[in-house]
Protein backbone atom coordinates (compact mmCIF):
# COMPACT_ATOMS: atom_id res chain seq x y z
CA UNK A 1 0.00 0.00 0.00
CA UNK A 2 1.39 3.40 -1.05
CA UNK A 3 0.21 6.68 0.49
CA UNK A 4 0.66 9.93 -1.41
CA UNK A 5 -0.57 13.24 -0.02
CA UNK A 6 -1.49 16.11 -2.36
CA UNK A 7 1.66 17.96 -3.49
CA UNK A 8 3.58 16.67 -0.44
CA UNK A 9 5.61 13.46 -0.30
CA UNK A 10 7.27 11.61 -3.18
CA UNK A 11 8.02 7.95 -3.79
CA UNK A 12 10.44 6.20 -6.10
CA UNK A 13 8.87 4.93 -9.33
CA UNK A 14 8.83 1.14 -9.06
CA UNK A 15 9.43 -1.35 -11.87
CA UNK A 16 5.83 -2.56 -11.42
CA UNK A 17 4.62 0.94 -12.38
CA UNK A 18 5.72 0.47 -15.99
CA UNK A 19 2.75 1.57 -18.09
CA UNK A 20 1.06 3.43 -15.21
CA UNK A 21 1.45 6.85 -16.83
CA UNK A 22 -0.09 5.59 -20.07
CA UNK A 23 -2.92 3.99 -18.10
CA UNK A 24 -3.67 7.30 -16.35
CA UNK A 25 -3.50 9.20 -19.66
CA UNK A 26 -6.03 6.75 -21.07
CA UNK A 27 -8.50 7.13 -18.23
CA UNK A 28 -8.04 10.93 -18.19
CA UNK A 29 -9.08 11.10 -21.84
CA UNK A 30 -11.95 8.62 -21.46
CA UNK A 31 -13.34 10.18 -18.28
CA UNK A 32 -16.88 11.51 -18.08
CA UNK A 33 -16.82 15.24 -18.92
CA UNK A 34 -18.75 16.36 -15.85
CA UNK A 35 -18.29 19.58 -13.89
CA UNK A 36 -15.47 18.06 -11.79
CA UNK A 37 -13.14 17.93 -14.78
CA UNK A 38 -14.43 20.59 -17.18
CA UNK A 39 -13.63 23.53 -14.90
CA UNK A 40 -10.64 25.74 -15.70
CA UNK A 41 -10.33 24.30 -19.20
CA UNK A 42 -9.35 20.83 -18.01
CA UNK A 43 -11.49 19.29 -20.74
CA UNK A 44 -8.92 20.57 -23.31
CA UNK A 45 -5.91 18.98 -21.58
CA UNK A 46 -4.96 15.60 -23.01
CA UNK A 47 -2.29 14.42 -20.52
CA UNK A 48 -3.43 13.18 -17.13
CA UNK A 49 -3.35 15.44 -14.06
CA UNK A 50 -3.78 12.78 -11.34
CA UNK A 51 -0.10 12.15 -10.58
CA UNK A 52 3.21 13.87 -11.35
CA UNK A 53 5.84 11.65 -12.97
CA UNK A 54 9.22 13.28 -12.28
CA UNK A 55 11.37 11.35 -14.77
CA UNK A 56 14.64 13.15 -13.98
CA UNK A 57 14.66 11.70 -10.47
CA UNK A 58 12.37 8.69 -11.16
CA UNK A 59 9.88 9.89 -8.55
CA UNK A 60 6.12 9.99 -8.28
CA UNK A 61 4.07 12.75 -6.63
CA UNK A 62 0.36 13.38 -6.11
CA UNK A 63 -1.59 16.32 -7.52
CA UNK A 64 -4.93 17.72 -6.29
CA UNK A 65 -6.96 14.51 -6.60
CA UNK A 66 -7.87 12.19 -3.73
CA UNK A 67 -9.05 8.61 -3.96
CA UNK A 68 -7.47 5.28 -4.81
CA UNK A 69 -5.67 3.76 -7.81
CA UNK A 70 -5.22 0.00 -8.22
CA UNK A 71 -2.52 -0.94 -10.69
CA UNK A 72 -0.93 -4.35 -11.25
CA UNK A 73 -1.31 -5.49 -7.64
CA UNK A 74 -0.36 -2.13 -6.10
CA UNK A 75 -2.80 0.16 -4.31
CA UNK A 76 -1.98 3.87 -4.31
CA UNK A 77 -3.96 5.96 -1.84
CA UNK A 78 -4.18 9.65 -2.74
CA UNK A 79 -4.88 11.54 0.48
CA UNK A 80 -5.68 15.17 1.48
CA UNK A 81 -2.64 17.34 2.16
CA UNK A 82 -4.06 18.70 5.42
CA UNK A 83 -3.42 15.32 7.10
CA UNK A 84 0.22 15.13 6.03
CA UNK A 85 3.02 14.88 8.59
CA UNK A 86 6.48 14.35 7.11
CA UNK A 87 7.74 12.72 10.31
CA UNK A 88 4.89 10.22 10.60
CA UNK A 89 4.58 6.65 9.28
CA UNK A 90 0.87 6.07 8.72
CA UNK A 91 -0.68 2.76 9.77
CA UNK A 92 -3.50 1.11 7.81
CA UNK A 93 -5.99 2.12 10.50
CA UNK A 94 -4.87 5.77 10.35
CA UNK A 95 -5.21 5.81 6.56
CA UNK A 96 -8.71 4.34 6.89
CA UNK A 97 -9.64 7.10 9.34
CA UNK A 98 -8.39 9.76 6.88
CA UNK A 99 -10.47 8.16 4.14
CA UNK A 100 -13.52 8.05 6.40
CA UNK A 101 -12.99 11.77 6.98
CA UNK A 102 -13.19 12.29 3.21
CA UNK A 103 -16.50 10.39 3.25
CA UNK A 104 -17.73 12.75 5.99
CA UNK A 105 -16.91 15.69 3.72
CA UNK A 106 -18.72 14.00 0.83
CA UNK A 107 -21.83 13.51 2.98
CA UNK A 108 -22.32 17.31 2.93
CA UNK A 109 -21.62 17.78 -0.79
CA UNK A 110 -24.53 18.75 -3.03
CA UNK A 111 -23.58 16.76 -6.12
CA UNK A 112 -22.51 13.63 -4.26
CA UNK A 113 -25.33 12.39 -2.04
CA UNK A 114 -24.56 9.69 0.50
CA UNK A 115 -27.25 8.02 2.62
CA UNK A 116 -27.08 8.61 6.36
CA UNK A 117 -24.97 5.67 7.48
CA UNK A 118 -22.83 7.77 9.83
CA UNK A 119 -22.59 4.92 12.34
CA UNK A 120 -21.20 2.69 9.61
CA UNK A 121 -18.58 5.28 8.70
CA UNK A 122 -17.33 5.50 12.26
CA UNK A 123 -16.82 1.76 12.62
CA UNK A 124 -15.68 0.97 9.08
CA UNK A 125 -12.38 -0.88 8.89
CA UNK A 126 -12.11 -1.10 5.11
CA UNK A 127 -10.54 1.49 2.86
CA UNK A 128 -12.19 4.47 1.21
CA UNK A 129 -13.39 2.64 -1.89
CA UNK A 130 -14.68 -0.42 -0.01
CA UNK A 131 -16.68 1.79 2.36
CA UNK A 132 -18.35 3.51 -0.60
CA UNK A 133 -19.22 0.11 -2.07
CA UNK A 134 -20.61 -0.94 1.30
CA UNK A 135 -22.84 2.13 1.57
CA UNK A 136 -24.17 1.63 -1.96
CA UNK A 137 -24.68 -2.13 -1.70
CA UNK A 138 -26.35 -2.06 1.73
CA UNK A 139 -28.73 0.76 0.85
CA UNK A 140 -29.61 -0.67 -2.58
CA UNK A 141 -30.12 -4.24 -1.32
CA UNK A 142 -32.44 -3.12 1.47
CA UNK A 143 -34.41 -0.88 -0.90
CA UNK A 144 -34.83 -3.56 -3.60
CA UNK A 145 -35.95 -6.09 -0.99
CA UNK A 146 -38.87 -3.83 -0.11
CA UNK A 147 -39.57 -1.99 -3.39
CA UNK A 148 -39.24 -3.08 -7.01
CA UNK A 149 -38.67 -0.22 -9.42
CA UNK A 150 -40.77 -0.36 -12.60
CA UNK A 151 -41.40 2.30 -15.20
CA UNK A 152 -43.10 2.82 -18.53
CA UNK A 153 -40.84 2.30 -21.53
CA UNK A 154 -41.52 2.20 -25.25
CA UNK A 155 -41.45 -1.42 -26.43
CA UNK A 156 -41.28 -2.82 -29.99
CA UNK A 157 -42.67 -6.36 -30.27
CA UNK A 158 -44.48 -8.71 -32.60
CA UNK A 159 -47.95 -9.52 -31.25
CA UNK A 160 -50.99 -11.50 -32.39
CA UNK A 161 -53.15 -8.40 -31.87
CA UNK A 162 -52.70 -4.66 -32.31
CA UNK A 163 -51.48 -2.86 -29.20
CA UNK A 164 -50.41 0.77 -29.27
CA UNK A 165 -49.17 1.70 -32.76
CA UNK A 166 -48.82 -0.63 -35.75
CA UNK A 167 -45.46 -0.10 -37.47
CA UNK A 168 -46.73 -0.34 -41.03
CA UNK A 169 -43.43 -0.34 -42.94
CA UNK A 170 -41.84 -2.91 -40.63
CA UNK A 171 -44.96 -5.08 -40.81
CA UNK A 172 -44.91 -5.06 -44.63
CA UNK A 173 -41.14 -5.65 -44.96
CA UNK A 174 -40.52 -8.06 -42.09
CA UNK A 175 -43.87 -9.85 -41.71
CA UNK A 176 -45.99 -9.82 -44.87
CA UNK A 177 -43.01 -10.42 -47.16
CA UNK A 178 -41.87 -13.36 -45.05
CA UNK A 179 -45.26 -15.01 -44.63
CA UNK A 180 -45.75 -13.90 -41.03
CA UNK A 181 -48.90 -11.91 -41.80
CA UNK A 182 -50.50 -13.03 -38.52
CA UNK A 183 -47.70 -11.38 -36.46
CA UNK A 184 -48.19 -7.62 -35.98
CA UNK A 185 -45.19 -5.37 -35.43
CA UNK A 186 -46.34 -2.89 -32.72
CA UNK A 187 -44.88 -0.12 -30.60
CA UNK A 188 -46.48 0.56 -27.23
CA UNK A 189 -45.73 1.73 -23.68
CA UNK A 190 -45.29 -1.05 -21.12
CA UNK A 191 -44.79 -0.95 -17.36
CA UNK A 192 -41.60 -3.02 -17.26
CA UNK A 193 -39.08 -4.34 -14.73
CA UNK A 194 -36.34 -4.58 -17.36
CA UNK A 195 -35.97 -0.79 -17.69
CA UNK A 196 -33.07 1.61 -18.19
CA UNK A 197 -32.56 2.41 -14.51
CA UNK A 198 -32.52 -1.22 -13.37
CA UNK A 199 -30.04 -1.97 -16.17
CA UNK A 200 -27.80 0.82 -14.82
CA UNK A 201 -28.00 -0.63 -11.29
CA UNK A 202 -27.13 -4.10 -12.59
CA UNK A 203 -24.18 -2.79 -14.62
CA UNK A 204 -22.70 -0.85 -11.67
CA UNK A 205 -23.31 -3.77 -9.29
CA UNK A 206 -21.52 -6.18 -11.64
CA UNK A 207 -18.51 -3.86 -11.90
CA UNK A 208 -18.27 -3.40 -8.15
CA UNK A 209 -18.68 -7.13 -7.51
CA UNK A 210 -15.62 -7.81 -9.68
CA UNK A 211 -13.36 -5.35 -7.84
CA UNK A 212 -14.38 -5.57 -4.19
CA UNK A 213 -12.43 -7.87 -1.88
CA UNK A 214 -14.77 -7.41 1.09
CA UNK A 215 -16.99 -10.44 1.72
CA UNK A 216 -19.88 -8.40 3.16
CA UNK A 217 -19.85 -6.25 0.03
CA UNK A 218 -19.81 -9.33 -2.19
CA UNK A 219 -22.79 -10.76 -0.29
CA UNK A 220 -24.83 -7.56 -0.66
CA UNK A 221 -23.93 -7.17 -4.34
CA UNK A 222 -24.71 -10.83 -5.06
CA UNK A 223 -28.19 -10.37 -3.60
CA UNK A 224 -28.76 -7.29 -5.78
CA UNK A 225 -27.75 -9.27 -8.88
CA UNK A 226 -30.12 -12.08 -7.85
CA UNK A 227 -33.02 -9.63 -7.57
CA UNK A 228 -32.15 -8.12 -10.97
CA UNK A 229 -31.53 -11.47 -12.66
CA UNK A 230 -34.25 -10.88 -15.30
CA UNK A 231 -32.85 -7.44 -16.20
CA UNK A 232 -30.78 -7.21 -19.39
CA UNK A 233 -27.00 -6.75 -19.24
CA UNK A 234 -26.08 -3.44 -20.86
CA UNK A 235 -23.23 -0.96 -20.47
CA UNK A 236 -24.23 2.28 -18.71
CA UNK A 237 -22.81 5.81 -18.44
CA UNK A 238 -23.01 8.64 -15.92
CA UNK A 239 -24.81 10.72 -18.53
CA UNK A 240 -27.70 8.23 -18.49
CA UNK A 241 -27.98 8.64 -14.71
CA UNK A 242 -28.20 12.42 -14.99
CA UNK A 243 -31.22 12.12 -17.30
CA UNK A 244 -33.25 9.91 -14.95
CA UNK A 245 -35.87 11.46 -12.68
CA UNK A 246 -38.39 9.85 -10.32
CA UNK A 247 -41.95 10.50 -9.27
CA UNK A 248 -42.54 10.81 -5.49
CA UNK A 249 -43.50 7.13 -5.22
CA UNK A 250 -39.93 6.10 -6.07
CA UNK A 251 -38.12 9.02 -4.42
CA UNK A 252 -35.85 6.72 -2.38
CA UNK A 253 -34.24 5.51 -5.60
CA UNK A 254 -32.67 8.96 -6.10
CA UNK A 255 -29.90 7.93 -3.69
CA UNK A 256 -29.21 4.77 -5.72
CA UNK A 257 -29.08 6.87 -8.90
CA UNK A 258 -26.65 9.31 -7.28
CA UNK A 259 -24.39 6.45 -6.18
CA UNK A 260 -24.44 4.92 -9.67
CA UNK A 261 -23.53 8.31 -11.14
CA UNK A 262 -20.76 8.71 -8.57
CA UNK A 263 -19.19 5.36 -9.46
CA UNK A 264 -19.64 5.73 -13.23
CA UNK A 265 -18.15 9.23 -13.14
CA UNK A 266 -15.12 8.54 -10.98
CA UNK A 267 -14.32 4.82 -11.28
CA UNK A 268 -12.85 5.70 -14.58
CA UNK A 269 -11.44 2.47 -16.02
CA UNK A 270 -12.80 -0.72 -14.57
CA UNK A 271 -12.37 -2.55 -17.87
CA UNK A 272 -9.21 -0.93 -19.20
CA UNK A 273 -7.90 -3.56 -21.65
CA UNK A 274 -10.35 -6.03 -19.97
CA UNK A 275 -8.17 -6.15 -16.84
CA UNK A 276 -10.25 -5.56 -13.72
CA UNK A 277 -7.09 -5.22 -11.64
CA UNK A 278 -6.73 -1.73 -13.08
CA UNK A 279 -9.08 0.98 -11.94
CA UNK A 280 -9.13 4.41 -10.33
CA UNK A 281 -11.62 6.28 -8.18
CA UNK A 282 -10.57 9.93 -8.02
CA UNK A 283 -12.10 13.22 -6.86
CA UNK A 284 -10.73 16.80 -7.17
CA UNK A 285 -10.12 17.88 -3.59
CA UNK A 286 -10.56 21.63 -4.11
CA UNK A 287 -14.13 21.12 -5.34
CA UNK A 288 -14.98 18.61 -2.60
CA UNK A 289 -13.74 20.91 0.17
CA UNK A 290 -15.54 24.00 -1.14
CA UNK A 291 -18.77 22.06 -1.57
CA UNK A 292 -18.37 20.58 1.93
CA UNK A 293 -18.04 24.03 3.53
CA UNK A 294 -21.19 25.27 1.79
CA UNK A 295 -23.16 22.10 2.61
CA UNK A 296 -22.09 22.12 6.26
CA UNK A 297 -23.17 25.74 6.75
CA UNK A 298 -26.45 25.14 4.95
CA UNK A 299 -27.35 22.03 6.97
CA UNK A 300 -25.88 22.73 10.41
CA UNK A 301 -26.12 26.52 10.95
CA UNK A 302 -29.83 27.34 11.09
CA UNK A 303 -29.43 31.11 11.49
CA UNK A 304 -27.08 31.48 8.53
CA UNK A 305 -28.19 31.59 4.90
CA UNK A 306 -25.45 30.50 2.52
CA UNK A 307 -25.11 30.73 -1.24
CA UNK A 308 -22.17 29.41 -3.24
CA UNK A 309 -20.61 31.18 -6.22
CA UNK A 310 -23.18 34.01 -6.15
CA UNK A 311 -22.60 36.22 -9.21
CA UNK A 312 -25.37 38.86 -9.00
CA UNK A 313 -23.33 41.33 -6.91
CA UNK A 314 -21.17 44.12 -8.33
CA UNK A 315 -18.43 46.25 -6.83
CA UNK A 316 -19.62 49.43 -8.57
CA UNK A 317 -22.92 51.03 -9.54
CA UNK A 318 -22.10 50.75 -13.24
CA UNK A 319 -21.88 46.96 -12.86
CA UNK A 320 -18.49 46.81 -14.54
CA UNK A 321 -16.83 44.78 -11.77
CA UNK A 322 -18.71 41.59 -11.05
CA UNK A 323 -18.07 39.78 -7.75
CA UNK A 324 -18.20 35.99 -7.57
CA UNK A 325 -17.16 35.00 -4.03
CA UNK A 326 -16.89 31.36 -3.01
CA UNK A 327 -19.49 31.94 -0.28
CA UNK A 328 -22.11 34.58 0.47
CA UNK A 329 -23.35 34.40 4.06
CA UNK A 330 -26.34 36.23 5.51
CA UNK A 331 -27.24 36.40 9.20
CA UNK A 332 -29.90 38.39 11.05
CA UNK A 333 -27.56 41.36 11.32
CA UNK A 334 -25.14 41.39 8.39
CA UNK A 335 -24.04 39.94 5.08
CA UNK A 336 -20.55 38.52 4.53
CA UNK A 337 -18.59 37.20 1.60
CA UNK A 338 -15.94 34.55 2.22
CA UNK A 339 -13.26 32.79 0.25
CA UNK A 340 -12.76 29.10 1.00
CA UNK A 341 -9.08 28.25 1.35
CA UNK A 342 -8.12 24.61 1.24
CA UNK A 343 -4.62 24.72 2.69
CA UNK A 344 -2.45 23.51 5.55
CA UNK A 345 -2.51 25.86 8.54
CA UNK A 346 0.43 26.19 10.95
CA UNK A 347 2.77 25.18 8.11
CA UNK A 348 5.01 28.22 8.61
CA UNK A 349 6.00 28.88 12.22
CA UNK A 350 7.07 32.45 11.31
CA UNK A 351 3.64 33.32 9.88
CA UNK A 352 1.78 35.38 12.55
CA UNK A 353 -1.57 34.44 10.93
CA UNK A 354 -0.71 30.73 11.03
CA UNK A 355 -1.92 30.33 7.46
CA UNK A 356 -5.40 31.70 8.19
CA UNK A 357 -6.85 34.30 5.86
CA UNK A 358 -9.35 36.93 6.93
CA UNK A 359 -12.98 37.35 5.80
CA UNK A 360 -13.91 40.36 3.69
Amino acid sequence: MINLFEYQNKIEIQDSFEGLEGFLDEIWNSREKNSFYSENGNDKIESQRFLQFIHKSDELKSNKYVGVIHYEGSKINLLPKIFFDSEKAYSTNEVNQIQNHILWWLSYCRKIKLPNYQASLGSAKSDFFEVLIYLFSKYTRELLNSTIYQQYEEVNRELSFIKGRLNTSEYINENLNKGKWHRLNCTYDAFVFDNEFNRIIKYVTTLLFNVTSNQDNKKNLREILFILDEVSDERATAEQCSRISFNPMFGEFETVRDYCQLFLTNCISFDYKTDLKLFAFLLPMEYVFEDFIFGFIEKELEKVTAKAQRSDTYLDEGKAFNLKPDLWLKTDHKSLIADTKYKIVYSDEKDPKKGICGIL
